[in-house]
């Protein structure tokens, strides 16, 4: 029973003192390089893009804004307002979308930092794309992208300009036109995916396997 005591308290020991050790610092590199580097892509590339090609008169008059194509047909330049979230869902929204962009990013930096979620590289690096995408469409639905001069109605749309079509091809003739933001929040999103279904399984099949070393 003394054994028994022993070993548990030990068990409990090791545990403590593994939420004890501090996070290594390249974890808050990583994760905060990766929000601030993407957000700031998508910022600036919104702002060249709208300043070289946004018309403001057919937006006024309520016409569609010309495509620049780079692969003609396929993929180009074609600004745009999203006054909604995801293919344009919740339009007229942007509040509570904003309102939930906060919450999140105070989320994931409490748990990746406070709770010390950030010992794992790959959940890090996932988060820290998808902060620098909610960082980059939180700017717009703060009003803080718009411009004098541009309708009133578009003050707190997320600005899109990635332009992608596949002719004929359902769902992809065109794809809604998209931003740098967005990339970064479905690439982390595919990465937490394949974290939660095939990462973490096969590390717990391991510690199983090896429990000295888990």
């Amino acid at each position: 029973m003394n054994s028994s005591l022993r070993t548990a308290s030990s068990s409990d020991s090791t545990e403590n003192e593994s939420k004890d050790v501090a996070l290594p610092w390249n974890r808050y590199v990583l994760f905060f390089g990766l929000a601030i580097t993407g957000g700031g892509l998508d910022l600036v590339s919104k702002t060249f893009v709208f300043t070289r090609f946004y018309n403001v008169n057919s937006a006024e008059q309520g016409n569609g804004q010309v495509p620049y194509w780079w692969w003609d047909g396929v993929f180009g330049i074609q600004t745009s307002h999203n006054p909604g979230a995801l293919f344009g869902l919740g339009a007229g929204y942007s509040w509570v979308f904003a309102a939930i962009s906060i919450a999140a990013m105070i989320g994931m930096i409490g748990w990746l930092f406070v709770f010390r979620a950030a010992r794992d590289r790959w959940l890090t690096t996932a988060l820290g794309l998808v902060m620098g995408g909610i960082i980059g469409n939180l700017y717009d639905r703060l009003g803080w992208g718009y411009v004098q001069g541009y309708p009133e109605a578009v003050r707190d749309n997320v600005r899109d300009w990635i332009l992608f079509r596949l002719e004929g091809v359902p769902f992809f003739d065109p794809w809604p036109n998209f931003n740098i933001a967005d990339s970064l929040l479905v690439s982390g999103a595919v990465l937490l995916f394949l974290h939660a279904f095939f990462v973490v399984p096969a590390t717990e099949e391991r510690s199983e396997v090896d429990p000295e070393n888990s």
